[in-house]
């Protein structure tokens, strides 16, 4: 997902908060995970990789189901997310 400008400032945000690390096998890399709401119909999460060349003005979005189909989503729209606090 494509970040406004806005929304990268919010990104930054979530490094105060506390995340579920992601560990992976070797090969793949580390992330943050952040529960999250999509368009407040989808509960879902953020992912942000640790990678030192990954761009700040973009969001990995994940959930259980196809979120295209489900939100009827086109490349461009608009997509609203929520942040759970952790727990």
């Amino acid at each position: 997902m494509k970040l406004t400008k806005q929304s990268i400032i919010a990104r930054k945000q979530l490094s105060k908060w506390k995340a579920i690390e992601i560990v992976p096998v070797k090969g793949f890399c580390c992330g943050l995970c952040f529960r999250a709401r999509i368009m407040d119909k989808v509960e879902g999460a953020i992912i942000i990789p640790q990678v030192p060349s990954y761009p700040e003005d973009v969001l990995e979005v994940i959930a259980p189901l196809p979120l295209r189909e489900k939100l009827e989503l086109r490349d461009g729209d608009e997509v609203r997310l929520t942040v759970c606090p952790p727990a």
